[in-house]
């Protein structure tokens, strides 16, 4: 199937934008993706037809706020093929979700001494929560190295794994390099000491077709605001056995049984893990951003979104002077790249002037611009919506650039 690019764009009204006088170039997409027209209208929909508190009234608004809830939980678990539609929780978005696992689950099954396995790569929220829990419960955390293509060591994976291990942590695909990591291969070493792995898959839901039943991954986080939907939304996937296993993470109304003085007994999953008023309008803005994704269908979005990476790799590559982050052979949808001594933040300043919207920094990955011997870069990363004539301007805007540095 080839996609229609100019019917797509005009399904994004922000795309119209104009930034100091020129068209909007948005090439940020790893940090938050476009919404919609479908899914901002779905939110106006709800706040002014159905707005009621859910799973607590019995009045007509609020039945059906709850059925166009539960509906939207439904929708994820047919999108990442979930064995049960209570297996998916309802966060704020990738961070809690591992907050809320990495509280819970330690709570229940770590001890001092017991260890915790990440990768070199990690976003600072599949380290933070496991740094916060070493001073709690005393889990220690242990590293996979990388490569100098920017991919994980599996051998050494291998090493690092020992009786105390508990968890392997681990992200589908670095927001920095862009490397797609083997989560088939980490799941099979692990379960082989039956060892559980939690996949943050925040930077390849929107990409990748993930079957979570086909990977046999324990658990899965992602944020809904990085595949077209609401801010604010995010989901943790978790096999029924061991969530049920998991005390919950915190506590309020919708989470309980039943509540005294002396004793509280905790509600069935997922209900357990969703502690007060969830976000519901924009859960339901969700599903409706999943439908849309999935009437184009994610593999024609790869296809599309590879040709991108592809053309941009290779004209990055004729400027003299770039290094680009991040050569694995398996990438999906961003390119991290600094070009001679030219800071980051003045190409990305630079960029904006022209219209063109990138991501500069260390991107929330410090442990890995450390390991890269670098502070940041400057990273393209791309959707559905953009096209070969945006890399162009963003391969024209940096070549204008670069004399201005000597």
């Amino acid at each position: 199937m080839t996609l229609d690019i100019n019917k797509i764009r005009a399904d994004f009204p922000i795309l119209e934008t104009q930034v100091y006088g020129k068209p909007l170039i948005y090439l940020d997409n790893g940090a938050t993706t476009q919404k919609p027209k479908c899914v901002i209208d779905k939110i106006s929909e709800i706040y002014g037809s159905v707005n009621a508190n859910i799973h607590r009234g019995v009045h007509h608004l609020s039945q059906e706020a709850t059925e166009l809830t539960e509906n939207a939980r439904k929708k994820v678990q047919q999108f990442i093929n979930a064995k049960h539609a209570h297996e998916v929780i309802f966060t704020k978005g990738t961070t809690e979700s591992i907050n809320l696992v990495a509280s819970s689950f330690c709570r229940e099954f770590c001890k001092e001494g017991d260890e915790i396995i990440v990768s070199a790569m990690e976003h600072h929220s599949n380290i933070v929560p496991w740094q916060i829990q070493e001073s709690i419960t005393g889990v220690k955390l242990k590293v996979i190295p990388i490569n100098e293509k920017g991919e994980l060591i599996l051998e050494e994976l291998e090493k690092l794994i020992t009786p105390k291990t508990r968890l392997i942590s681990v992200m589908h695909v670095s927001n920095v390099l862009g490397t797609i990591n083997p989560i088939e291969k980490i799941i099979e070493i692990a379960h082989k000491q039956n060892i559980p792995v939690l996949v943050d898959a925040a930077q390849s839901i929107q990409h990748i077709d993930i079957d979570v039943q086909k990977l046999d991954c324990d658990l899965l986080v992602f944020s809904g605001h990085k595949i077209y939907g609401p801010t604010g939304t995010g989901i943790l996937y978790g096999k029924e056995d061991l969530l049920n296993k998991m005390p919950p993470y915190q506590g309020g109304g919708e989470m309980i049984g039943s509540v005294s003085f002396k004793k509280t007994t905790f509600n069935e999953l997922p209900f357990k893990f969703e502690a007060g008023t969830p976000n519901y309008v924009d859960f339901i803005a969700l599903g409706t951003a999943l439908d849309y994704v999935s009437s184009i269908g994610l593999s024609n979005i790869r296809a599309y979104e590879d040709e991108l990476l592809e053309y941009c790799t290779s004209e990055l590559m004729k400027i003299d002077g770039m290094r680009i982050f991040g050569t694995s052979d398996h990438k999906s949808s961003a390119v991290s790249f600094l070009v001679k001594n030219i800071h980051h933040y003045d190409m990305g300043m630079l960029l904006d002037r022209m219209g063109i919207a990138v991501r500069t920094g260390h991107h929330c990955a410090q442990p890995l611009m450390e390991e890269l011997g670098i502070e940041g870069t400057v990273r393209a990363s791309f959707a559905f919506y953009n096209t070969k004539d945006e890399i162009d301007q963003l391969i024209a805007g940096i070549k204008r650039i670069v004399p201005m540095f000597g």
